[in-house]
């Protein structure tokens, strides 16, 4: 099930589903520690004597954000029960404290009792175990705990501060369903106190005459300890909850400050996508720097695994679109989590968790009875190529300075020893899908990439010796390259190919991921070689259905919602549509051309949720979402490709304007 809505601020982190329920709740960092692990936190609705939870039948709902903040818009219609609800949440920037302001409308035409209730079902530090539920009568809250992890929930109407009912319980034991089971009669138990597998419930009490609002406030503070919930709780109670609110919005629209984004002739809707996909990927960012791939927890019932994790590919293309966005401080964070995280041999393995430890993985350090490093070689290269775009664009010498040895030329070293002597290509890794062994071009790709931003780096800093180096080998391996994976037999690019008994199989399969052979600069997308490989990947990888978009590669299984075929490769990838994007935008001389590229940006718009949420892939015949959601790569990927298109964009009007041809880097 796909998360329509992330709100968060670095350190706390809320994920919906798509009923506004609360299904992920990430603290103390992003992807760390998820206290709800999937499992539904309901809110129920009683009036006048009839009950529903907000998830059934007879629910119209709209999720959304108010524009251009991390504020969630939830609003909910019950034709049946005579009301219309808007709940607008928000994770204050700053504080642990995730607040709801409640506004119920009576469309009856009677005076109505409201009675709103709202379940957590904690799993703290991913463990029903343990855990402790009780209510504390000072404060007139309920109180979640376990170790270092404090969860305190309360509320305020127009009759104070405090909830008005409450109950505490076993769940997932015994047959218990839990306490949510309470609610439906419109009354608690006012159990106070639950030890072991718990969860709670409280409500609160509105009235209101027909046709008008009632307003309530629901928060949770969030901390390490008793001291610290109190000290939130009070600090609320003092300063109201539509204070931290207000300050919220506030500051995501001065952080977005879209007044000052030129979008020159690009679509309401594109303009919308992105705004939403930088603020999506800000709350997807550990305060650490951590950039994680996404924290949609509903994967783990598919694989028994997550996608919360840090990995050094994708997090150097989220730095990337940060940078070129002109949002340094969150690129420079990720760059310094990788400087403490890269092995003294100067690669990146395969995956890390939020706090820079080693994560699951499925690559083996045994190969055929021989050791094997099991990494995917593409993601040192990138992060040394986004490290260089940042520099280029920022200057920002005394950043680079603590990176330089430690990050930056360990891994040109590596890069430039990690090579098969016979051929002048890398040693076998993984893929950049984490599927098969190989010499792979979008690997190649990215060392070349990589070698020459470090000779760029070494130059800069008065290397020549060491610059020459790392050029010349980014030259060779250019060279090994056109040799060893360009197939004069297809008239196109291979994708891999692989060394068996010193024997060089090659693999015909067409991968969209051939789009790093002009996405980080190692051909111009005019290269006629380019064109004719980019040209194969639409005829045969674009979806032939009324959905469109581009598979990852042939016969892709993946989550597939059917057996791949003639007309369907595998399901449509965001990150592979934008890649075709890209050519378009990187090839075209006129702005009809451009054109082309704007009905491609446009089509991924047209995927998104309503909220602006991308997710990784989506289906071929309804376009709905599939697999994680959102991703961060999807959302990094839009953004880079806007990006490229402004810039094309005035290239192509700065040419036409003085009447002088568009020339093309080789």
């Amino acid at each position: 099930m796909p998360r329509d809505i992330p709100i968060g601020n670095g350190a706390l982190l809320i994920m919906y589903d798509k009923a506004g329920l609360l299904r992920d709740l990430y603290f103390p960092s992003v992807g760390s520690e998820n206290h709800a692990q999937g499992h539904v936190f309901r809110v129920g609705v009683w009036v006048n004597g009839a009950f529903s939870w907000i998830d059934a039948n007879g629910w119209e709902r709209s999720l959304d954000y108010e524009d251009d903040t991390l504020v969630a818009r939830i609003e909910l219609v019950n034709k049946t029960l005579g009301i219309e609800i808007l709940m607008r949440d928000v994770v204050d920037f700053h504080e642990n404290l995730y607040v709801r302001e409640i506004t119920a409308k009576n469309l009856s035409s009677q005076f109505i009792e409201i009675r709103l209730f709202f379940h957590h079902d904690f799993h703290i530090y991913g463990s029903e175990i343990g855990d402790t539920v009780c209510y504390k009568p000072e404060e007139k809250a309920l109180l979640h705990y376990k170790g270092r992890r404090y969860f305190l929930v309360n509320a305020l109407t127009a009759e104070g501060v405090g909830i008005t009912q409450f109950a505490a319980g076993l769940k997932e034991t015994k047959g218990l369903e839990g306490t949510w089971v309470d609610a439906e009669d419109g009354v608690l138990s006012g159990n106070p106190v639950a030890q072991g597998s718990v969860d709670s419930i409280c409500a609160v009490h509105i009235t209101t005459p027909p046709g008008k609002k009632a307003n309530a406030y629901y928060w949770m503070a969030v901390c390490m300890d008793w001291k610290g919930v109190k000290r939130l709780n009070d600090l609320v109670v003092k300063r109201t909850p539509g204070y931290f609110i207000r300050r919220t919005t506030d500051y995501w629209r001065l952080w977005l400050d879209r007044e000052s984004m030129n979008f020159r002739d690009l679509p309401k809707g594109i303009r919308r996508l992105y705004a939403r996909s930088l603020l999506i990927l800000r709350t997807h960012i550990s305060n650490n720097g951590a950039i994680i791939a996404s924290d949609d927890s509903d994967i783990l019932h598919f694989a028994r695994d997550t996608y919360a994790y840090m990995w050094p590919r994708d997090g150097a293309l989220v730095a990337y679109a940060l940078d070129l966005a002109g949002f340094p401080i969150p690129a420079e964070r990720f760059y310094e989590f990788c400087a403490e995280i890269i092995g003294r041999n100067g690669f990146f393995m395969h995956k890390y968790n939020p706090d820079g430890s080693l994560a699951s993985s499925w690559h083996p350090w045994i190969i055929d009875g021989k050791p094997h490093l099991p990494i995917q070689e593409d993601e040192t290269g990138l992060v040394i190529w986004a490290l260089w775009e940042h520099f280029s664009m920022y200057r920002d010498i005394e950043f680079i300075k603590p990176l330089y040895r430690k990050v930056i030329k360990a891994a040109a070293d590596f890069m430039c020893e990690f090579v098969d002597q016979r051929t002048g290509l890398p040693l076998p890794s993984y893929d950049l899908w984490e599927e098969q062994l190989g010499i792979h071009t979008f690997t190649v790709c990215a060392v070349i990439a990589g070698l020459r931003a470090a000779g760029y780096f070494t130059a800069a800093f008065g290397e020549t010796e060491l610059s020459e180096k790392y050029s010349k080998a980014s030259g060779r391996m250019k060279d090994a390259l056109r040799e060893y994976l360009y197939s004069d037999e297809v008239a196109r690019f291979l994708s891999s190919v692989s060394e068996r008994l010193g024997i060089l199989k090659k693999d015909f399969r067409l991968d969209s991921s051939l789009a790093g052979l002009f996405a980080f600069g190692v051909f111009s997308a005019e290269d006629e070689k380019i064109a004719s490989t980019m040209n194969a990947l639409k005829d045969r990888l674009w979806c032939k259905t009324e959905i469109g978009g581009m598979a990852r590669y042939e016969n892709d299984r993946y989550q597939s919602v059917v057996e791949p075929n003639k007309e369907i490769c595998g399901n449509p990838w965001i990150i592979c549509t934008l890649w075709y994007a890209q050519y378009q935008i990187e090839r075209a001389k006129h702005k009809e051309e451009l054109q082309e590229a704007v009905v491609t940006l446009n089509w991924v718009a047209e995927r998104a949720l309503r909220s602006g949420v991308l997710a990784e892939q989506v289906n071929p015949f309804t376009g709905e979402p599939v697999s994680v959601s959102p991703l961060t790569w999807s959302h990094a990927a839009f953004i880079i490709a806007v990006q490229r298109y402004l810039k094309k964009s005035q290239e192509v009007e700065r040419c036409a304007s003085c009447g002088q041809p568009l020339l093309f880097r080789t």
